[in-house]
This record gives C-alpha cells, sequence and structure tokens, in this order.
C-alpha cells in the first residue's frame, strides 16, 4: 500500500506542485467521473489529457472503429488498431491503460441515442464532445441543462477549433448560441481536412477548462465560444455568459432531442458511410460470417464483423449496429442491411 501511494504521489507531483490543483486538487480529480462522448481527433486527446491527469473513472462512449485515415490525428490508436478494424472505444481504452493502469476505464461501444442516454451519461460529473454532429451535440445538450451537468462543446475542422463551456443554469446552452443546427452552412472533415494541431489546440483548451470544473476552479472557466485559426492566427470570442431568453431549451424546458424527435440516420464525417443503429438485437458473429462467406470477403474478431462486396463495405457491432460504406443514401444502407444482416 505505502509502495503504492508513493508511485501516485510520483506519477503526479508536478501536477500537484501547480498550487491551482495541489494534493487537495488532484484528490478531487480522483473522485471524479467524466465521460468522453466520440474518441476521435478531439477525443482521442481529451480522453489522454485527462487520463494523464489522473481523472478517477473515465467513460470512453464510441460508434466507430479504427482507420488508416484515423492516424493522421487521432493519437490513441496505432497501424495494429486500424489493421483490425478495433472498435475506438476498446482500442484507447487499452492504449490508457498502458500509461495510466490506476485509474477506471468505462469502454462503451455504442451510438449516444435517446433511448441509451440515462444509461450512457447518468453517472457524469462532466460530459465531454468529442463527436462530429450536431444532432448528438443537442442531444448531450438537452440531457445536460435537463440534469444540470456541465458539458464542454468543442470541434475542429480545417485549420479551426471551437469550444465553449455549459453550465446550465448558468452560461448559455448550445442552442443558446446555435438554436438550428449549422450543419448545412459547415465544412465537414471530409470536405475541407483538418490539422492535427487544430485539433491538438481546441482539445488542449477544452481539457483545461475541465480540470479547472473538476477541482472547484468554477471562477476561472471562461464565459465565452471561442474559436482559433492556427493557420491564420485568427481568433474569436462571442460572450455566452448567461442563459438567453427564450431558448428553448435553457427557457422552455423543451427537449426535443431527448425525445427522439427528427433524429437521422447520421452519414458519418469523412466517409461515404451511413450509420444504421434502429435495430438493437445480438448477432451471432460467426453464423453471420458462415452465411457471408460465399458473398463476398468477410472477417471478423471479438468486437466487429467486416463484409467487403464492391462497391459495398458493411462494418457490424455485437448489437446489430452496422455502418454501411460505399454511400449516403439511407434507403440503400437500409436494403443492404436487410439483404446481407437481415431484416
Amino acid at each position: 500500500m505505502a509502495t503504492r501511494a508513493r508511485e501516485l504521489e510520483e506519477r503526479y507531483s508536478r501536477q500537484v506542485l501547480f498550487k491551482e490543483i495541489g494534493e487537495e486538487g488532484q484528490q478531487r480529480l480522483a473522485r471524479t467521473r467524466v465521460v468522453v462522448v466520440g474518441c476521435g481527433a478531439t477525443g482521442s486527446v481529451l480522453a489522454s489529457w485527462l487520463a494523464r491527469a489522473g481523472i478517477g473513472t473515465l467513460r470512453i462512449l464510441d460508434r466507430d472503429y479504427v482507420e488508416a485515415s484515423n492516424l493522421q490525428r487521432q493519437s490513441l490508436f496505432d497501424e495494429d488498431d486500424a489493421r483490425q478494424s478495433m472498435p475506438k472505444a476498446i482500442a484507447a481504452a487499452r492504449q490508457i491503460v498502458r500509461f495510466n493502469s490506476g485509474i477506471s476505464l468505462d469502454p462503451q461501444v455504442a451510438d449516444l441515442t435517446p433511448q441509451n442516454v440515462d444509461s450512457l451519461l447518468g453517472t457524469a460529473d462532466l460530459i465531454l464532445d468529442g463527436t462530429d454532429n450536431f444532432e448528438t451535440r443537442y442531444l448531450i445538450n438537452d440531457y445536460a441543462v435537463k440534469n444540470s451537468v456541465p458539458w464542454i462543446y468543442a470541434a475542429a475542422v480545417g485549420s479551426y477549433g471551437v469550444t465553449m463551456n455549459i453550465l446550465p443554469g448558468e452560461t448559455a446552452c448550445l442552442a443558446c448560441i446555435f438554436p438550428e443546427s449549422p450543419r448545412g452552412a459547415q465544412e465537414t472533415c471530409e470536405t475541407a481536412g483538418i490539422l492535427n494541431s487544430a485539433v491538438g489546440l481546441v482539445a488542449s483548451l477544452a481539457a483545461t477548462e475541465a480540470l479547472k470544473l473538476l477541482v472547484g476552479a468554477r471562477s476561472n472557466l471562461r464565459r465565452t465560444l471561442l474559436s482559433w485559426d492556427v493557420w491564420s492566427n485568427e481568433q474569436a470570442e462571442v460572450q455566452a455568459g448567461s442563459p438567453r431568453a427564450g431558448c428553448r431549451v435553457c427557457c422552455a424546458r423543451e427537449f426535443v432531442h431527448l425525445a427522439g424527435e427528427g433524429r437521422p440516420h447520421i452519414t458519418l464525417c469523412g466517409r461515404n458511410s451511413v450509420q444504421i443503429h434502429e435495430r438493437q438485437r445480438p448477432v451471432d458473429f460467426a453464423e453471420i460470417s458462415a452465411r457471408l462467406q460465399p458473398l463476398g470477403s468477410v472477417r471478423h474478431n471479438d468486437f466487429v464483423l467486416k463484409f467487403f462486396r464492391e462497391p459495398y463495405e458493411i462494418t457490424l457491432f455485437p448489437d446489430g449496429r452496422a455502418i454501411i460504406k460505399g454511400t449516403t443514401d439511407t434507403a440503400i444502407a437500409r436494403s443492404l442491411y436487410a439483404r446481407y444482416i437481415g431484416p
């Protein structure tokens, strides 16, 4: 026991020397529960920094798997993860254990939906945004405001990053700033690419705000929407100090995203893909693999099954969720799912 105590003292010694955290702050971090929703570019940096900082319990929630194109910016994955198409949550947790086995990790390979949001976010002291779409962010925002859980919005595309702290009842929420989804006007990493340095900047800013909140330094929290372009060196801040009068979430308490209204099949960032997540059922990889062998190339491990039949690629998860690559047409995706996986 004494040896373990000395190891922990040494591990976090430089952070404890920072007087704004100190011994008391480090102890508070060890008692906290954080959920990172999405473990792609931003989420992998957030998870890494907070794990290294000594967060007590870290839940990593992600619906996707590792591909070679991720390795340029997603810091918790390697080439072997990409070759095996490892679910990002599992691959991230395995890597974190290698550098900090002293925290509690809870990887969840799942898509955050109105049906599972309570079970996946229910114990969180703080929710961090590592997602790539506003549908999921609005769902997080509804949950956080309804349940008075702080969360931090973060996004990056091209050379540009943006982040905002959301403290329900104190600051503007996401719907205060963006009453409607800006997706039609915004670029994505598929159209504009992305610099890993932009990801690193915005995730580091968000991780620092997370530490402030978790150690109780609320007076030091930034109360603006901050944007920063690392290529042009332009930055801007929009005040977000109080809820907007008339906000449908903060003021009217209308949680339409929690109710599941208007939630589409989400086209995934960076890929010509559609996710099918309306069929929740356990699947037998061995049985499906044997059935698909005559129809195309198929392989699987404990976490994911991959089926290739030109020009499509189907990635199937154990709960029946699938990612159909090769189309953005939901009707085609549904048809392929029914044909090869089952109705």
